[in-house]
């Protein structure tokens, strides 16, 4: 029996019967129990059923008419107030520092305590943190869990089988999980990147290169907003005009970085944009090492933005909201527990902005959305 066909016996199944146990579906295919739960996973990704212990059922809201909205003793209500709400970060180090800020920031204003758990953009070390932080009994979550590659689809799984709240924190579930009911707050990174890539154009600059860490996760982004504002733009041959380089201060770097610079001199490119704050920084010193002038002839835009202001010259920047963020993320996670009502799956996404300073040859200020 092909994997379709069984499928379908499964969905007839739970549509007749309303819940069905994995014990009966193993007997009633003459399959393996590994069989079953490879097509249950399948149609749980798929939106088409929801696993529970031991067996699926068909999707299913709770009736708001048959559940009572608590009292609102704080901004968020009574169930989430003093709450305990866990957070899971990649880092605690540079990006991250300022969304957690933002995200203890409201929870402290809710009257509630944020426990932190640091892992290392690791699926295996996300699940066990995230394990730490269920034992101690936190009511709801925010991650910004890895979800690339297998390891990472699984671990999407697993978190939306938790039975607290888990926000995704600058994360979204993957194409193969399309029906994934997690609450998600991302910064629109590729369109920060347009607007660097336009605000370069509209100064007169034909060809705009983009220089990325090869260590960020935000990088993939970043590369697709440069491509589609360059396409758009008509700017030539931009597959030679995207370079991944090793972290800034990483053994060889200099070595490195001199090289793109270089490669993009020959290809006449009079103007970059550069992630993050730390890359860029090495790319303006080695520019004007070699005497190549900042911004008379060669342009930079940064992204991040973390340092930017303090680099000679002043970096131009584009800024991810990122204690803003944190605060969102917050506000969603405390609303699931305030809100027992049906409350629909909110995927929200925040508008970085551009911060205009000496190192691109512009007037300073900042840029309107």
């Amino acid at each position: 029996m092909l994997a379709s066909e069984r499928r379908k016996i499964i969905l007839a199944a739970v549509r007749q019967h309303g819940a069905v146990k994995l014990a009966d579906l193993v007997e009633r295919l003459a399959v393996t129990p590994v069989t079953v739960r490879r097509d249950v996973t399948a149609l749980a990704d798929q939106g088409l059923v929801v696993r529970v212990h031991g067996g699926i059922t068909l999707p299913h809201r709770p009736d708001s008419s048959d559940i009572s909205t608590p009292s609102a003793h704080s901004a968020f209500g009574a169930s989430a107030s003093r709450a305990l709400v866990g957070m899971v970060a990649p880092s605690v180090e540079y990006y991250w520092p300022e969304v957690i800020q933002g995200a203890q920031s409201t929870v402290a204003a809710a009257r509630g305590r944020l426990v932190l758990r640091a892992s290392s953009y690791d699926p295996a070390e996300d699940r066990r943190q995230v394990s730490k932080l269920l034992e101690r009994g936190v009511q709801t979550l925010m991650v910004a869990p890895a979800v690339s590659g297998q390891a990472g689809v699984d671990l999407l799984r697993w978190l939306g089988s938790l039975r607290i709240p888990v926000v995704l924190v600058e994360r979204v579930p993957p194409p193969e999980l399309p029906t994934l009911a997690l609450d998600a707050v991302t910064t629109a990174h590729a369109l920060g990147a347009g607007l660097a890539v336009r605000h370069l154009v509209g100064l007169g600059h034909e060809r705009v290169g983009l220089i990325t860490s090869r260590t960020s996760p935000t990088s993939r982004a970043l590369q697709q907003g440069w491509r589609d504002a360059v396409d758009d733009l008509g700017i030539p041959d931009p597959t030679s005009l995207a370079t991944e380089v090793p972290r800034y201060g990483s053994e060889g770097w200099a070595d490195a970085y001199a090289e793109v610079l270089r490669h993009y001199q020959r290809r006449g490119v009079s103007a970059l944009l550069v992630h993050s704050d730390r890359e860029a920084v090495g790319i303006v010193e080695l520019a004007r090492d070699s005497g190549v002038a900042v911004p008379e002839e060669l342009a930079v835009v940064s992204y991040d933005d973390e340092v930017a202001a303090a680099s000679d010259p002043p970096l131009s920047a584009v800024r991810p909201q990122k204690h803003r963020l944190g605060a969102l993320a917050a506000e969603l996670a405390l609303a699931r527990l305030a809100e027992v009502t049906d409350r629909p799956v909110h995927r929200v996404q925040l508008w970085p902005t551009l911060h205009i300073r000496e190192s691109c040859g512009a007037a300073t200020g900042t840029v309107p959305e």
